[in-house]
C-alpha cells in the first residue's frame, strides 16, 4: 500500500521540474535587439531556393543587419554593419531565389549568407557615402553570373560611380564614373537596362532629374535625359520613390505643397501628373509609395496619403507599351493613421493594408476586398497611443482570394509585431535598442516593517504600543489570504520554481527577496519604457514623455522618479523637464526613497555639478538656487571626456579598513567627491582631478602621458576608491600599446589607527579652511581589452564587498571584476606576507587577465551596451545589473557569494518531510516516555 501511494505521489510531479536550470541563463535576461527596422530594407524572404518556410530579414536604423524568426520573433542572425558616418540609413536589397543578402552603408559593401549570416563577400569603398543598391534581375541571362546575382551600387564622392559587383566573388565587373559634377541620387535596374538617376541645380533654386541609362553587360552609357522637375523640387527630400528590379520602374517626386504628384516611367521622357484629392485646409503629412520588386510581377503600385487624422490610397496601372499611367482605382479614407505593404504571389500584386483595428488585402488589379482580419491581442499595456509606421507582409492565396495573412508591423513606438491573420503572435521592442537613459524604481506597496519600527522606536511607549497591536492586527487579516498561497509557495515557487507573471499582476506581485523591482528607460524618440527586471525584462508599459520633430532626438536625459511615482525627464542640453505620471504611481517609489516620501537629509547632495560647453567649465550649484558657488576650468587644450561621482544614498558598513596586525587605516568618506577626467589631443595626456562639489577645492589629481584620447575613457567613484581606464600609445620610453586600469585608494592617513588633521574634531564642513586633502594609493594594471563603460555594484548595506563592472566594446560583454583583484596595496615585486595574506591580499602583477568566470553575460553576445546600472534587492548578498544602450541585459550578482538565502539545491521537501517524521515520531513516542517515567516512580516507591 505504501509503495503505491508513494508512486501516485510521483507521477503527479511534472518530471521536467526535477531539473533545475543553470544560473547563468535562469536570473539574468538578454533582450537581442536589432534597432528600428526601416521600411524599404525589411522583407520576407526564402533563405534558400529548396526552403519551404521564410525568413524577416531587416536592416535597422543602427545599421545592424538579421533575420528574425517569422514564428515566435526569436532573432536567428544579425551582423553590425561599419558605418563611416553617423549616418541612420542603408540599403538592404535581395534576389529572388538568392541565398545571400546584400547590404551597402557609407564605406562598406558586403554580402551576407541568408541562412546564417555568415559573410560571402566584403568590400570596402573607403569614406564614400553610399546612395543606392540594387540587384540585377536579367532576362536571358544578359550579363548574369551562373552561380549568382550580381549587385549594383551607387556610391558619392568627388566623382560618383556606379559599380557592378560579381554576385559570388563580389569583384568589381565594370565601374561607370560621372566626371560632370551632378548630386547622385539613386539607381534602378530593369530587366533590360541599368538607371543612374542624379539632380542638378538651376539658377532658380529648383532641381532637375537627369536619368542616364547604362548597359548592363559593359557599363557604357547608352542614353541620357532631363526631367523638366525644378518647378516642384528645390531639394531631394521631395522625391518619394525610385523603383527598381520591376516590368516598369519608375520614379516620382512632389512639390512643396503635396497637392501634386509626378511619375515618370524609367526610360522613357513622359512624366504623369496627378492632382492629390484631399479637402479645403486639410495638409498631407505624408505621401508613400508602395510598388513591388520582382521583374514578373505586373507594372502595378499604389499611393498611400496621410493626413494628421485619416489615409487613404490610390492604385495605379503602368501601360508598358504605351509608356502611359492610369489611374486604376481608390481606397476609402479611413480615421486614423495607416500603412500598407506590398506582396508579390507569381505575376500578382496584392495591397495589405494595416488599420488601428483591422488588416484587409486587396489586389493590384481590383478594388474588392479578397481578406479581412480584425486585431486581435495587445502588444503590451499601452498608455500611449502608438500608429503603424510601415509593413511587410506575405499571403496566401486559393480560389482567387486570399486565405491567410502574415504580416510584420512596425509602430510609432518602437514596436515591431508579427499578426497571423490579424492575431498577435509575438512582440519585439525594437525602441529600446536607442535607449539614452534610465532609472531604477521599486514597488511601495506599504511600509515596510524597517519603517514600522522606526515609527514606534520613536514614539512613547503608550503610542508604540497601540501601533504595535494595530500591525499585529493588519497581520492577521492578511493570514487567510497567506494561507491560501502557502501550498503554492512551497510546492512551486519553492520547490520547483516559479512561473512567469501576469502583466497585470506585476505591479502588486510581492517580493521577499527585492528582485521585483522596475526600470523606467527613455529613448531617443521621447518614449518611455517599464521594464520588470523581476521577469525577464518583460515590457509592461510604453509611454509617450515628449513629442518629437522628425529630426530631433532625445541624445541625453536624466530620470528621476519621486516617492509618489512621478517621473521626471530632464534634459540637461537644454535643461526642460518633462513629467511623466504614471498610471500606478500610488505603487511605485524610487529606491532612494521611503513610503512617507522622505529622505535621509544627511546622505542628500547638496550641490550639482554641471558642465557649461559654452565656456569649458565646469561648475558647481546648490542643488536648490540656480547661483554658481565654485567654476573649475579644466587646463588649456584639454577637453572634459567623463565625470563622475559617488551615488547617492550610497550606504558604507565599515569606515576603516581592518589590517592583518588588527590596526586600521581610516577611509577618507566624502560624499561630495566628484571625479573629472580630461584629456589633450595635442598631448596625448590624460588629467584626472578629485573635486569636493561643495568648495570646489582639488583633492587629488594625477596625470598620463602617451594616451590614446580617441579611444574609450571611461571612471566610475564609490565609498574611499575611484577608477579609470583609457588606451596607450607606443612611445620612446614605452614601446608598448595597449589598455590600462587604475584603482585609487584614499585614507584619511597613511598612519594605522590615525584619523588625520580632523580625527579629533567633532563636525566636518567642505568648507572648513583646514587640510583635509586624503591619503593616495595608487595602482595600474594592463588589461587585455578596452572598456567603455564602469559602474559599482550596490547592495541594501554596504556589508557585501563591491565589484567594478566593466563593460567590454570588442567582445560584446560585460564583466564583474572582484575588488580584491584591483587592491592597490598588494604587494610588488614579492610575496605577501601573513599579516597580508590574512587581509586578503597576493602579490602585483601588472597584467590582469580577465577570468571567464567574471563574465556576466556568459556566451551571450550583448552588442551596443553603453551604460550599466545598478540597484540594491532586498537582500544584502546580492546586487541588481541592468545594461542598455543597445541590447538590454539584466542580471543578479553576488560579490562575496550567497550567504543570506539557500541555494536551489537545499531540500525543501525533505525539510518538511524530517520535520513531519520527528513530528510523528514525537507523538507515537510520548506516551512510552510517560508510561516509562510512571513505571520508574511506582519501582522507587
Amino acid at each position: 500500500m505504501l509503495q503505491h501511494c508513494v508512486l501516485a505521489l510521483a507521477l503527479l510531479i511534472p518530471s521536467i521540474l526535477g531539473i533545475f536550470a543553470d544560473d547563468a541563463f535562469s536570473v539574468d535576461y538578454h533582450l537581442a535587439l536589432l534597432g528600428l527596422p526601416q521600411g524599404p530594407a525589411t522583407f520576407f524572404h526564402q533563405p534558400y531556393q529548396s526552403s519551404k518556410a521564410s525568413l524577416l530579414y531587416t536592416l535597422s536604423e543602427r545599421n545592424i543587419v538579421g533575420a528574425v524568426n517569422p514564428k515566435d520573433g526569436s532573432l536567428v542572425w544579425r551582423q553590425p554593419l561599419q558605418s563611416t558616418s553617423n549616418t541612420t540609413s542603408g540599403f538592404l536589397r535581395v534576389g529572388e531565389d538568392a541565398d545571400t543578402v546584400v547590404t551597402a552603408v557609407d564605406g562598406q559593401a558586403a554580402a551576407w549568407s541568408a541562412s546564417d549570416g555568415r559573410v560571402a563577400w566584403t568590400h570596402s569603398l573607403g569614406d564614400a557615402p553610399v546612395h543606392g543598391l540594387e540587384i540585377l534581375e536579367l532576362d536571358s541571362g544578359k550579363g548574369r553570373a551562373e552561380n549568382g546575382k550580381d549587385a549594383i551600387l551607387l556610391v558619392g564622392g568627388t566623382n560618383p560611380s556606379v559599380k557592378r559587383f560579381d554576385g559570388i566573388s563580389g569583384i568589381i565587373k565594370w565601374e561607370y564614373e560621372d566626371t560632370i559634377g551632378d548630386a547622385p541620387l539613386q539607381v534602378s535596374a530593369s530587366s533590360t537596362s541599368i538607371y543612374y538617376i542624379s539632380t542638378h541645380s538651376t539658377f532658380t533654386g529648383g532641381l532637375k532629374i537627369k536619368i542616364t541609362t547604362l548597359d548592363s553587360l559593359t557599363g557604357h552609357k547608352t542614353d541620357q535625359h532631363v526631367i523638366s522637375s525644378d518647378s516642384e523640387l528645390s531639394s531631394t527630400d521631395g522625391i518619394l520613390f525610385v523603383g527598381a528590379n520591376t516590368a516598369s520602374p519608375i520614379i516620382a517626386w512632389t512639390d512643396k505643397t503635396r497637392k501634386l504628384v509626378k511619375i515618370n516611367i524609367l526610360g522613357s521622357k513622359t512624366v504623369s501628373t496627378f492632382t492629390v484629392e484631399s479637402n479645403a485646409g486639410e495638409e498631407i503629412e505624408k505621401i508613400a509609395v508602395h510598388a513591388p520588386r520582382k521583374i514578373s510581377s505586373l507594372p502595378h503600385f499604389l499611393i498611400h496619403y496621410q493626413t494628421s487624422e485619416r489615409h487613404w490610397a490610390e492604385a495605379f496601372h503602368i501601360n508598358i507599351n504605351s509608356a502611359s499611367i492610369t489611374k486604376a482605382y481608390s481606397l476609402p479614407k479611413l480615421a486614423g493613421r495607416g500603412a500598407f505593404a506590398t506582396t508579390t504571389a507569381d505575376a500578382n500584386v496584392y495591397f495589405t493594408r494595416i488599420t488601428e483595428d483591422e488588416f484587409s488585402v486587396v489586389s493590384s488589379a481590383s478594388h474588392g476586398i479578397l481578406g479581412r482580419w480584425p486585431q486581435k491581442g495587445s502588444r503590451t499595456s499601452q498608455y500611449a497611443a502608438s500608429f503603424p509606421l510601415h509593413a511587410s507582409a506575405e499571403v496566401v492565396t486559393k480560389s482567387g482570394s486570399v486565405s491567410a495573412i502574415r504580416c510584420a508591423v512596425v509602430y510609432s513606438d518602437g514596436g515591431w509585431a508579427l499578426f497571423l491573420n490579424g492575431e498577435l503572435s509575438w512582440t519585439r521592442h525594437e525602441g529600446l535598442a536607442s535607449t539614452v537613459a534610465a532609472v531604477w524604481a521599486e514597488v511601495g506597496d506599504g511600509n515596510t516593517l524597517t519603517e514600522e519600527l522606526e515609527v514606534e522606536g520613536h514614539a512613547n511607549p503608550i503610542a508604540a504600543y497601540i501601533h504595535r497591536l494595530n500591525r499585529h492586527v493588519h497581520d492577521l487579516q492578511r493570514l487567510p489570504q497567506w494561507l491560501q498561497n502557502l501550498s503554492k509557495t512551497l510546492l512551486v515557487g519553492g520547490i520547483f520554481g516559479s512561473k512567469g507573471e501576469e502583466i497585470s499582476q506585476a505591479v502588486s506581485a510581492h517580493d521577499r527577496f527585492g528582485y521585483h523591482k522596475f526600470v523606467f528607460v527613455a529613448n531617443e524618440a521621447g518614449y518611455i519604457f517599464v521594464l520588470d527586471a523581476g521577469n525577464q525584462g518583460r515590457v509592461l508599459a510604453t509611454l509617450k514623455a515628449a513629442t518629437l520633430a522628425s529630426d530631433e532626438k532625445w541624445t541625453s536625459s536624466n530620470l528621476q522618479i519621486s516617492h509618489d511615482g512621478q517621473l521626471t525627464v530632464k534634459d540637461p542640453a537644454t535643461g526642460s523637464q518633462t513629467v511623466v505620471q504614471m498610471p500606478f504611481a500610488e505603487k511605485l517609489r524610487s529606491p532612494g526613497f521611503s513610503q512617507s516620501g522622505t529622505v535621509d537629509q544627511e546622505k542628500t547632495l547638496f550641490t550639482i555639478t554641471t558642465f557649461d560647453p559654452d565656456s569649458g567649465e565646469i561648475q558647481g550649484r546648490k542643488a536648490t538656487h540656480t547661483d554658481i558657488i565654485w567654476r573649475f576650468k579644466p587646463p588649456l587644450g584639454d577637453r572634459l571626456i567623463h565625470i563622475s561621482d559617488r551615488t547617492a544614498n550610497e550606504p558604507v558598513a565599515a569606515i576603516g579598513k581592518a589590517l592583518g596586525d588588527r590596526r586600521v587605516l581610516y577611509k577618507y568618506l566624502n560624499p561630495n567627491m566628484v571625479l573629472i577626467v580630461t584629456a589633450s589631443d595635442a598631448k596625448s595626456r590624460l588629467t584626472v582631478f578629485l573635486l569636493d562639489s561643495v568648495s570646489g577645492d582639488i583633492l587629488y589629481s594625477n596625470a598620463h602621458d602617451n594616451i590614446d584620447a580617441t579611444r574609450s575613457i571611461t571612471s566610475a567613484v564609490s565609498e574611499n576608491w575611484f577608477a579609470y581606464s583609457f588606451s596607450v600609445i607606443p612611445s620612446s620610453t614605452s614601446p608598448s600599446a595597449g589598455h590600462e586600469l587604475v584603482i585609487t585608494e584614499l585614507y584619511e592617513s597613511y598612519l594605522p589607527n590615525d584619523r588625520g588633521p580632523l580625527g579629533s574634531a567633532s563636525n566636518y564642513s567642505s568648507m572648513d579652511t583646514a587640510s583635509t586633502e586624503p591619503y593616495a594609493i595608487a595602482q595600474t594594471y594592463h588589461i587585455p581589452e578596452e572598456i567603455s563603460s564602469m559602474a559599482v555594484t550596490q547592495t541594501h548595506q554596504g556589508i557585501t564587498s563591491r565589484d567594478l563592472l566593466a563593460v567590454l566594446s570588442e567582445t560584446n560583454s560585460i564583466i564583474s571584476i572582484p575588488r580584491y583583484h584591483l587592491d592597490p596595496r598588494r604587494p610588488v615585486n614579492r610575496d605577501a606576507t601573513k599579516i597580508e595574506q590574512a587581509e586578503g591580499l597576493f602579490r602585483y602583477t601588472p597584467v590582469l587577465d580577465f577570468d571567464p568566470k567574471w563574465y556576466l553575460n556568459h556566451k551571450r553576445e550583448v552588442l551596443g551596451t553603453k551604460h550599466v546600472l545598478t540597484t540594491p534587492s532586498g537582500l544584502e548578498s546580492t546586487s541588481l545589473v541592468f545594461a542598455f544602450g543597445g541590447d538590454v541585459f539584466g542580471t543578479r550578482i553576488s560579490p562575496s557569494g550567497s550567504f543570506d538565502v539557500l541555494g536551489k539545491d537545499f531540500g525543501k521537501l525533505q525539510m518538511l518531510a524530517t520535520v513531519a517524521a520527528l513530528g510523528v515520531g514525537v507523538f507515537v513516542v510520548a506516551p512510552l516516555v510517560t508510561r516509562k517515567q510512571v513505571n520508574t516512580q511506582w519501582q522507587v516507591a
